[in-house]
């Protein structure tokens, strides 16, 4: 288990700090190595509970770069782990494990994007840019009471959510759904989890209520219902957002 954060070179500035969850010590110089060249700090670990403990303990966290075969834990569940605890840090996955069926587990468990290997260095870090971009941009809480999503903003307080500054309505569930949904990107909600916090402890009924009412809040904030991009079904789990 190593637990190693990598100093930039003087001439760089950083600008993210990237934690590589790879035992395979060449592949994982290389990838410290090429990620140090473009400014940025870099986290190491060689297994999941190790990368685990980095997580939860890092001041600063802006990627995961991810193996699937790890030892202790693995990619896949370290993952699931990640997004259970509501850790959203993108999660780029890399394997030797390349075909379809593989990387939309990979995706499903709550990883933001899929590399096959052998890949070069340089597409490993154009991915890296474009996932912290996209966070940065998808994601940005403008105050306490302000959160914004894409073309989604919502204003909690005022119970008000508008979609490229057009104003929506929203029942009371929907609303509440959409706010929780909001306040943490990327997390992974079980029906269950969503029933509890939205209905209620007491909440006596059907947990198919609430894929009636994702369905309802998708034909009000989705280009194409049919075809998700905001809140996506993952299967075998239940929803998340983005």
């Amino acid at each position: 288990m190593l637990l190693t954060e990598q100093p930039v070179s003087a001439s760089k500035t950083t600008v993210g700090c990237i934690l590589v969850v790879e035992d395979e010590a060449i592949i994982q110089e290389a990838i410290a190595l090429a990620l140090r060249e473009e400014g940025y700090s870099v986290f190491l670990a060689e297994d999941g509970y190790t990368a685990l403990q980095i997580a939860k303990t890092a001041v600063r966290l802006d990627l995961v770069i991810l193996d699937v075969m790890l030892p202790s834990i693995n990619g896949l569940d370290f993952c699931r782990i990640l997004r259970h605890e509501g850790n959203n840090v993108p999660v780029l996955m890399i394997s030797a494990k390349g075909n379809e069926s593989d990387r939309i587990v990979g995706l499903e468990v709550g990883a933001d994007d899929y590399l096959s290997k052998p890949f070069g260095m340089r597409e490993l870090v154009a991915r890296c840019r474009a996932l912290l971009r996209r966070s940065r941009r998808d994601f940005v809480a403008t105050n306490a009471t302000v959160y914004k999503f894409g073309d989604i903003t919502m204003y909690p307080d005022e119970c008000r959510v508008t979609i490229n500054d057009t104003e929506i309505n929203l029942s009371p569930k929907e609303f509440r759904l959409l706010d929780l949904f909001m306040s943490h990107p990327r997390r992974v909600w079980s029906r269950e989890q969503l029933l509890e916090k939205v209905w209620g402890v007491d909440f006596v009924g059907d947990s198919k209520t609430v894929d009636v009412h994702i369905r309802w809040l998708r034909e009000k904030i989705e280009i194409d219902p049919s075809d998700p991009k905001h809140i996506v079904t993952v299967r075998g789990f239940g929803y998340r957002l983005g």
